[in-house]
C-alpha cells in the first residue's frame, strides 16, 4: 500500500520550490514509499529492550593527541607563496578598496 502520495511529493516539492517533472514525482513517490516501508520494518522488529544505536560497535577516536609544535618559520612559509609582501601573503584584491 502506498503511503507517499505522488500529491504529496508535488506539493512538498513546490514547499521547497525544487520544480519536478511529472516522471521525477513518480520515481521519488516510489523511493520514499520504499524508505516509509523500511521504517515500518524496523520498527516491528524493534524491542523495548534492545537500545537504541547508531553504530553496531563502538566508536574510538582514530586521531592522534593534539600536542603543541613548534611553528614553522615564517620566511619558510612564505618561501612557498606564490606573491608576499611585508613578511605577509599576498592576494589579489577583491573588493575593490585600498
Amino acid at each position: 500500500m502506498s503511503t507517499i502520495s505522488r500529491d504529496e511529493v508535488a506539493r512538498v516539492a513546490a514547499l521547497a520550490r525544487i520544480d519536478l517533472r511529472d516522471d521525477e514525482v513518480d520515481r521519488l513517490a516510489g523511493e520514499l514509499d520504499v524508505i516509509v516501508d523500511s521504517i515500518a520494518r524496523v520498527r516491528e522488529v524493534a524491542t523495548p529492550d534492545v537500545p537504541a544505536t547508531s553504530h553496531p560497535l563502538p566508536l574510538t577516536n582514530v586521531f592522534r593527541e593534539d600536542v603543541p609544535q613548534p611553528a614553522l618559520p615564517v620566511a619558510d612559509v612564505l618561501a612557498a607563496a606564490p606573491d608576499a609582501q611585508d613578511g605577509r601573503f599576498a592576494v589579489p584584491q577583491i573588493l575593490g578598496e585600498e
